[in-house]
Order: C-alpha cells, then structure tokens, then sequence
C-alpha cells in the first residue's frame, strides 16, 4: 500500500501513538509477553475508551497507520495539541478557471495582470442592466465524456476536472483512491458551493413550459443540489471516507478547506481533496445582483470593470470556475513521498450577525477571522508575508475589509503585501476560496505576488499595501499567506498557508 505507512511491529509502534484501522481509531497500548512467549504483544484500546475495550493486534491487520499521538496525561505532543492532531500539508493543485484550463494557466494569467472579463453575447442577455462577466476559459463539457457530462451541472462539472489536476499533481492514480495505494475510507472530500445546480432549475421549468413533462431530463434533482459535486469527485476518484459540502455563500470554499484541515489534524483522514466550485452565469442570476446594486455597470469596458480597492470601483463582476486542494497528514505524505507545497497550518471563521447582504462597516467579524487563523496556525502578524485579499470591488466591503486587516495587522500594515485576484477573475462565487487560497500557495511557492488587476489608483482611507501592475517579489521577514472570504449573511473564513522553507519541486 504505498500510500498508507504500515505499521505492523511493536518497534514501529510506542504507547501513545494513536492508529487507524479502517475506520476506527485506537490508543496504542504496549503489553509485556509472559515469559512462556518470546514477543511482545500489540494491545490497542478504543480512542475514549477503557481497559475492558483492549484488543491485540491482529498481525493480519494490514491497512493499520499512524494517525497521531496522545501522551498518557493527555497534554499532546509536538504533533498537535490533546487529540493527536497532526501536521497538515498541501500535495496537490487543480483550477478551471476564467484566465486558464488548469492552475498554470491560472497562475500566468494572475502574473500579467490581465483581466478575462468579457461582455456576454446572445439574446438571453439583452436588455440587462449588466451584461458583464467572466466565464470559464473552456467549456468544461468538453472535456468529459458526454454521458459523463449530462449526468452533472456545470458546477461538478469544473469541480470534477478540477480535482483530477489536483490528484494528479499530488501523484496520485487518476483510476481511483485504492489504486493509489491510499485507504479509500482515510480519504474525503470537502467542497463549497452556494447556488450549485440552480440554472439545472432554470432549465427544467423552460423544458416543462415549452415541451411538457416528457422533455424534464431524469438527471435533474440529483443535478440540483450544491452537494453534487462534491459526490461526484468522490464517485469519481473512489473516495469513500466521506463527501462533505459547506454552503456558507462566498465563504465556502475557503470554509470547506478549513473544515479538511481539520478533519485531518484530528485524526479522522489521512487525505481530503478540498476545494469551491461555482458555475451560475445566468440572465436570472445577473439581474438579482443588478438590482441589489452589487455589480459593476461598466459595460463599455470590460476589461477595467472589476477594480479591487480602487477609488473608482462600482460592484463586483460575476465569474465562474473551481479550485481543488489535495490536502494530507504530513506523515501521509512523507510515506508516499509526496511532493509538498506548504503547511495548510490553521483557518479561522465568525460571523457578522449584522445584514443578509451588507458587511458590518467597521470589519469586526473579518478581524474575528483573521485573529483566529493567526491563533491557530500559532503565528502572529509579524509572521505574515502576503494576504490574498476577498476585495470584491463593492464600496463597502472593501472598506470593510481594509479595515480588519489594518487593525490585525497593525504596525505591519505597511509591509505586508496585498493582492485581490478578482480583478482578473470577477467573483467566482463558492469557487472563489478554492481559486484564491491555489494563488496564495503559489506565492509561497514561487515567492511571487500577483498584480491586482484593475486597481489604479487606490481609494483614499484604504491604507494596505496593494500590489499594482507588475508582480512583487516576496518579503523573506515571515512565512505565513493569508487568503481570505467573507458572504453574503456576514460568514468569514480566513485560511493560513506557512512556507516550508524550500521551493517545491515543479
């Protein structure tokens, strides 16, 4: 199994190491033999359980691995506070999005400063007020098989494509988990989306209105729901741990990868493919955020339309795309001899508790965030070398934005370079966090910043040191990239990605 380390030896195994057989998890527990027997025996006790719980180790067990470890006081280890929690890495990269079909396209596209919005053609989009958007750079049908493709919303679709990348670029058998060497049920997925396969909806009840019942495809249901892609990557890689998906509006993607950090670090998984997803570039769609005023109007020009920051910024431009994590146990990934990009090192969440559509002004839930990501990754902010920024070009929410990380921040405001890579994508919607938390662990990488796009001239009283036109070289003073998202409904998630202190290898 050369994804999973084996342990089948008492010299492999201390008391204290907590293992995982399938789906359970145990205390190690180490027994002298009596004298009539020449080995020691391997006693394992249920995680909370007792004395009257122990078993011995069937040495034809072979998928027990080390998930961690927990000292007789139950204070921790170096490897994680109380419960065994583990060190968690970044193995694997996948993005479809507007600026490429894949996380190099995506990443050369940032570094130029370009801007893939566009003005939308065909007669559906006549007469909005808006007509701006930036859509995926392939259409991704065209990349699965056709039976495939109709059983999934454009949404999985992306996800799915998305995730093969990533599984690949981590090393991974794109025939399944198994075929990988990894244990199917220590693997999971994570997802966020918002809307999911609400324009699958849109089409129905066109199809039921025009050509009667008989015309509404039996795929339909299954396609509506925003967990739809997170199943379908699980189907599609046979992962059987688990298949989750957050729905916390432009939060849920960077939600969903937090919650497999976690997921992870407690001992649950070994491996979680994480990530957002969103697809819903619909006349519909467009004319709710139009007449809630969220959305640049400059349909003249397109490419200039969406300016983070920018004193001139009128709303955000809707967009479309997935970003996909792998995400492994350190020790998971040293056994398999996984490339490894950074350490996924803690996330924070809170909520606004304000209005279902506006931030707080003051950004105190984005501090809330912040602080608790810095806090679990054990860093300060004296750590942190890059913040890739949510900035979605709305008046207020930059505002509010600007605000939290100044307070956070604080004396090193100055220092710490920004970036928002919605100038360049529009709004990716669910699919934003995954998209952004790729670019902040490729500025690790590379020790690069990309420009913000559309940001000229920064907004008097916006005091972040955003990066403009060219690319940045990264501060060598720290080693955390925060990425950051906040929603709709006031829901804030903040990522934190530490360096590991050497490139990884391309």
């Amino acid at each position: 199994m050369g994804g999973a380390c084996l342990l089948l030896t008492t010299g492999e195994l201390v008391p204290g190491d907590v293992v995982a057989t399938g789906v359970d998890r145990w205390h190690v527990v180490v027994r002298t033999a009596p004298a009539s027997e020449a080995r020691t025996r391997l006693v394992l006790r249920p995680v909370g359980g007792g004395p009257d719980q122990e078993r011995l180790l069937d040495r034809r067990e072979r998928q027990v691995v080390r998930v961690g470890r927990v000292d007789p006081a139950g204070a921790g280890t170096p490897e994680g506070p109380g419960t065994g929690r583990r060190r968690v890495v970044v193995t694997g990269l996948g993005a479809l999005t507007p600026l490429g079909p894949d996380v190099s396209g995506l990443w050369q596209g940032l570094l130029s400063g370009r801007s893939a919005v566009v003005l939308l053609e065909g007669e559906e989009f006549d007469g909005l007020p808006v007509r701006l958007a930036a859509r995926a750079a392939v259409d991704p049908a065209d990349l699965l098989p056709r039976p495939l493709a109709r059983r999934m919303n454009r949404s999985a679709q992306l996800a799915v494509l998305a995730a093969r990348e990533a599984w690949r670029d981590a090393g991974l058998d794109l025939e399944g988990a198994r075929q990988s060497g990894l244990l199917p049920a220590r693997a999971g997925v994570s997802m966020g989306s918002i809307i999911g396969g609400a324009p699958v909806l849109v089409e129905a009840q066109r199809r039921l209105e025009q050509r009667g019942p008989r015309a509404v495809s039996p795929h339909t249901a299954p396609m509506l729901v925003p967990s739809s892609a997170a199943a379908q990557i699980s189907i599609d890689l046979g992962i059987l741990g688990e298949a989750s998906t957050v729905v916390s509006a432009c939060a849920s993607g960077t939600e969903a990868i937090g919650r497999a950090v976690d997921r992870i670090r407690d001992g649950h998984l070994d491996l979680v493919v994480a990530g957002g997803t969103e697809a819903v570039i619909t006349p519909a769609i467009l004319a709710s955020f139009a007449a809630m005023r969220a959305v640049s109007t400059r349909n003249d020009e397109p490419a200039s339309a969406s300016r983070p920051f920018d004193k001139k910024r009128d709303g955000f431009v809707l967009g479309e795309g997935a970003g996909v994590l792998v995400l492994e146990a350190e020790e998971h990934a040293r056994a398999r001899g996984a490339r490894i990009y950074c350490e996924a090192a803690g996330w924070g969440l809170s909520a606004d508790a304000f209005h279902m559509a506006a931030p707080e002004p003051g950004g105190r839930g984005i501090e809330a965030a912040l602080r608790a990501a810095l806090a679990d990754a054990d860093a300060t902010a004296a750590d942190v070398v890059h913040v890739n920024a949510h900035a979605t070009a709305t008046v207020e929410g930059d505002r509010a934005e600007a605000r939290a990380l100044g307070r956070v921040l604080g004396a090193h405001t100055p220092d710490v370079p920004v970036t928002a890579n919605k100038g360049a994508l529009g709004h990716l919607q669910g699919g934003a966090g995954g998209v952004e938390a790729i670019a902040a662990v490729l500025a690790l990488r590379d020790g690069l910043i990309p420009p913000t796009a559309g940001c000229d001239d920064i907004e008097d009283g916006i005091a972040l040191d955003v990066v403009r036109r060219s690319p940045r070289s990264l501060p060598l003073d720290g080693d955390i990239a925060l990425s950051d998202s906040f929603g709709f409904g006031g829901h804030n998630a903040v990522l934190a990605f530490r360096s590991i202190g050497w490139p990884a290898a391309s």
